[in-house]
């Protein structure tokens, strides 16, 4: 009996040795948090056992250790494999492969560091596999270091992209990763970002008063994202009468706040609009008034503007790559003088000829704008044209929580009131512009008076051809360029003219703001297209009334 219970002890110490004796043992991992778990970690990435490999990623994965997800992120790429040393089993990276004599070799690297380890004849090599089980395991951890690494750039941009998406995946895991962003963050709108991406997570992963607590956060940063996770929690009869109050509550005052913002973005985009269709009707309403020519080619000389800043922006990328940027600073002026330029011929060549006689002008124009169409086809090609936009005209300025203005369509806003201005000054601050006034209120008196009205004629004509290239020149940021870009403006560009006003600049501001914010703010309802629908018809209505626009011109043959 003492015999067999001495055999038992013996067969029982040796056990673990025996059980240890046919597996290959790995490498020493480098030093390391774990260095003893990181070990046994990469002997389970060398079986064929998925639950083990996968647990041994999300082992590597949690330690966070810059080190350990280089390696999971070569695992993933394909370029770790086992290297075999007798009887041991080694956990390499693959690095550069040449050949030497006969054979291939690769330079190996140590799982950790990544500590140069030689070269090894490449049928040593055997890959560890990374399927696609795999794959989805080590994505979480990759994400997350690539996300830490964003919330750490100097674009403010960047830093609200990666906190926007840590809220979106809503991980518990990424917690003390917002936490210590949030503590370090100057600006206003990544702070408010990650602060709503903390409450995110705690709503869906905190104890009942930590979701209480989160859903409250999320209604005063009026967080739209958090819209469906608070209605659910609102709606859940799991969740305590608390959550259920606080969460109904925030949802409240996230609607509310989106019927502000959805306001005030109509208002912006109104605005928008009215300073496009102002740019197109500035020079349109003067011709019109002074010469009484309806110009059918208005639109075409508004893409004879677009075009000419297409050409510049190819001089430029073709001429001085690294100053692309400024190639809109250059196209502005010159969109003005090459419309201005086919305006001046315009007038000086036939429409001299036609004054007094409406009907012939305004086929005279029909026809000149079928030929510049056409002109535009034969040498760009009947296919829209790509313009880019400057670097300084990307992106947005954040005004409110979920509103960002456009730049591109604040710099047109911009340009509108620039015009407006210089209109201003011109016809009120200047000689020139008391001789349009004159030509316009009465060219017999004027000319009588000693004021050259052909001059004139040609130089209004010109001023507002080119201020329709500069309209093209804008339009170029927020649409489409092609031989047709004009007829989509014209017939909106006449409504302000004759609206506001023939030859009234007040006029023609009011009128372009009342349409263009009339149609952004009906276009919600009834489509773009019952819109433009709706305004036509209301213009006629008011025409009905006030056949004159809003200001009627005075003078001794205006009417009483």
């Amino acid at each position: 009996m003492t015999r067999l219970a001495w055999v038992l002890v013996l067969a029982w110490l040796a056990a673990p040795a025996v059980s240890h004796a046919g597996t290959p043992s790995p490498a020493p991992a480098a030093s390391s948090p774990g260095a003893g778990a990181a070990e046994q970690a990469l002997a389970d990435l060398a079986t064929d056992d998925a639950h083990r490999r996968e647990a041994a990623v999300a082992l590597l994965g949690r330690t966070g250790d810059a080190g350990w997800l280089a390696f999971l992120g070569a695992l993933r790429d394909g370029g770790v494999y086992k290297l075999r040393r007798g009887d041991r089993v080694e956990i390499v990276i693959g690095g550069e492969r040449s050949t030497r004599g006969d054979q291939e070799v690769v330079e190996i690297l140590s799982a950790y560091a990544r500590r140069p380890l030689g070269a090894v004849p490449a049928a040593t090599l055997e890959e560890v596999p990374a399927d696609r089980r795999l794959r989805l395991a080590i994505k979480p951890f990759l994400d997350a270091d690539e996300t830490r690494a964003q919330l750490a750039d100097p674009s403010p941009d960047v830093r609200r992209g990666a906190a926007v998406k840590l809220g979106n995946q809503a991980s518990a895991r990424a917690v003390p990763v917002v936490e210590e962003a949030l503590a370090k963050e100057q600006d206003r709108w990544v702070r408010h970002a990650l602060a709503e991406a903390l409450a995110l997570i705690r709503l869906a992963h905190g104890a009942p008063e930590v979701r209480a607590s989160a859903a409250r956060a999320l209604g005063d940063l009026h967080s739209a994202s958090g819209l469906p996770a608070l209605r659910s929690l609102a709606g859940d009869p799991a969740a305590s009468a608390a959550e259920r109050e606080v969460a109904t509550a925030a949802v409240r005052q996230i609607e509310r706040w989106g019927m502000l913002t959805a306001a005030v973005e109509t208002l912006f985009q109104g605005a928008s609009l009215a300073s496009i269709l102002l740019l197109m009707a500035l020079g349109l309403a003067i011709v019109f008034g002074l010469m009484g020519v309806i110009n059918m080619a208005h639109g075409e000389l508004m893409a004879l503007g677009a075009y000419a800043t297409f050409v510049v922006q190819n001089w430029v990328r073709a001429a001085w790559p690294q100053y692309i940027d400024l190639y809109f600073v250059l196209a502005l002026p010159l969109s003005f003088f090459v419309a201005a330029a086919v305006g001046l011929l315009l007038e000086r060549g036939v429409i001299r000829r036609l004054y007094g006689r409406p009907l012939e002008t305004l086929l005279l124009t029909w026809g000149a704008s079928l030929i510049i169409q056409q002109g535009l086809r034969l040498w760009f090609g009947a296919a829209n044209v790509d313009v880019s936009a400057p670097r300084w005209l990307s992106g947005g300025v954040p005004v409110m929580v979920d509103l960002q203005l456009p730049w591109n369509r604040v710099f047109i806003i911009g340009l509108a009131t620039a015009c407006v201005a210089g209109m201003y000054g011109l016809l009120f601050r200047t000689n020139a512009g008391l001789a349009i006034r004159a030509v316009t209120q009465n060219r017999a008196m004027a000319a009588c008076l000693g004021v050259r009205a052909g001059r004139v004629d040609a130089m209004t004509f010109a001023l507002g051809a080119g201020l329709a290239g500069l309209a093209g020149c804008a339009l170029t940021q927020i649409g489409n360029v092609g031989p047709s870009l004009g007829q989509n403006y014209i017939v909106d560009s006449f409504m302000v003219v004759v609206t506001g006003g023939v030859g009234k600049l007040a006029g023609t501001v009011l009128a372009a703001a009342g349409i263009g914010g009339l149609n952004k703010g009906i276009e919600p309802a009834l489509g773009a297209v019952f819109a433009k629908v709706a305004i036509l018809v209301g213009v006629i209505l008011f025409l009905q009334r006030r056949p004159a626009g809003l200001f009627a011109t005075r003078g001794r043959n205006a009417e009483a």
